[in-house]
């Protein structure tokens, strides 16, 4: 697996990977992540096609799922200690 493209994002870390003709699609905020895998067979335009995927939209439905993940994590969290 290898980092072919880092995007810069003010929120997230997002690195685009490449291993077994799938596009690996790698969002970081703090402790979390989301993946996502793009099979190369299915775009066409190859990487270039990835960063149109990652559209303003598709972003912030990533952020929402950043919100309830840190959510679901906390009350799991303050669960186990209290």
């Amino acid at each position: 697996m290898r980092i072919i493209a880092e995007l810069p994002h003010p929120d997230f870390k997002i690195s685009i990977l490449n291993m077994n003709q799938k596009y690996i699609v790698k969002i970081e905020q703090d402790t979390l992540e989301q993946s996502y895998k793009l099979s190369e067979m299915d775009l066409t335009d190859g990487v270039n096609s990835v960063f149109e995927v990652l559209d303003e939209a598709f972003l912030k439905t990533v952020s929402a799922r950043f919100k309830e993940m840190r959510k679901d994590y906390m009350d799991a969290y303050y669960r186990y200690n209290y």
